[in-house]
């Protein structure tokens, strides 16, 4: 009886010492604002993260979000981002897509130069706050955030740095990439390229989303939004928009990536940046996201454990130590 005392005793000092570190580990050096911005169509509900530590006014990155439903934070994903550039006295501003988390609007609705106007807002609003220096404003975007930043930052004169985490180039050429990555030495590839052929050719026709449907070619098949979203958009290429970039970008690509050519990204970053202007970073086993490949999957239990249990682990090693870095060096 004595010994199993000891063995529930045991378990219960490791359980409580666990919770106990699953709590340090998502405890960030940032202070979470919820703010509501004017947008260009309607108001977008926001987080301001703000440092914990340095007093204000502090710099500031003006996130944006890849493909898909996303809020402000992206489930979490982006905290330890937060912290990285609050260790560089600069603080982040992120919302919620329209239609997600209580937002208004509908972000299948959105072309990408309706995303970039949202940016452009976030950066008009946040110059007129007092936590915020307004000469410190800086832009992180991630994989279709790749299609809106280029060209905020060209159109732009108080933006002194871009950086972008698994941009492509061509929309089309994108999902061609992806779908090879995706079913490479499977029987089924080539019949998914015909018929992905079949769907481009609805898309340039313009084709309505009732004769999408006739067209039986995908099952199951886009919802309404999605087509008329993919339909808005399926001609994105940031190949005019790069020239136009003036200021630092550090360009993050995941040597493991499935979702983005990054070489055929990496070569256009080099033939439209100056060389003084572009960094490069290729993150050896990181994913589309610069989280550790193994872990970036839907199917990952380990990925969805270390999510909850140590987030900050899911980066690649010295991802967020770069971020930090290439802010002290262009932010300030």
């Amino acid at each position: 009886m004595r010994v199993r005392t000891w063995v529930v005793l045991c378990v219960l000092v490791l359980v409580a010492g666990t919770g106990v570190w699953v709590v340090a580990q998502n405890d960030f050096a940032v202070r979470e604002v919820e703010v509501s911005i004017p947008g260009p169509k309607q108001p977008l509900k926001a987080v301001l993260a703000l440092p914990e530590e340095g007093k204000g006014p502090h710099g500031l990155v003006v996130f944006a979000h890849g493909d898909g439903a996303a809020d402000a934070g992206r489930d979490g994903f982006y905290r330890p981002l937060w912290e990285a550039f609050a260790r560089a006295g600069y603080a982040s501003l992120s919302w919620n897509k329209p239609g997600v988390g209580g937002a208004p609007g509908n972000w299948l609705d959105q072309s990408m130069d309706d995303r970039g106007a949202e940016v452009e807002a976030a950066l008009d609003w946040a110059k007129k706050r007092p936590e915020i220096d307004p000469r410190r404003l800086g832009l992180w975007g991630i994989s279709q955030g790749g299609w809106v930043l280029p060209k905020v930052a060209g159109d732009r004169t108080d933006v002194r740095f871009m950086i972008l985490v698994g941009p492509a180039v061509n929309w089309l050429r994108q999902g061609e990439y992806n779908l090879r990555a995706e079913l490479r030495g499977q029987s089924t590839l080539d019949a998914e390229l015909r018929r992905r052929a079949a769907q481009i050719r609805l898309l340039e026709k313009g084709v309505s989303h009732a004769e999408y449907l006739a067209s039986g070619l995908d099952d199951p098949p886009m919802s309404k939004d999605r087509w008329q979203f993919v339909l808005r958009n399926f001609r994105a290429d940031v190949t005019d928009q790069l020239p136009r970039v003036r200021v630092p970008t550090y360009l993050v690509l995941g040597d493991h990536d499935r979702n983005v050519d990054v070489k055929e990204t990496e070569a256009a970053y080099r033939a439209a940046l100056p060389r003084d202007l572009l960094t490069v970073a290729i993150l050896r086993g990181g994913s589309h996201s610069a989280a550790k490949h193994e872990l970036d999957s839907p199917d990952s239990i380990r990925g969805a454990i270390t999510a909850v249990a140590a987030p900050r682990s899911l980066y690649v090693p010295g991802y967020l130590d770069a971020l930090t870095a290439f802010v002290n060096k262009h932010g300030h």
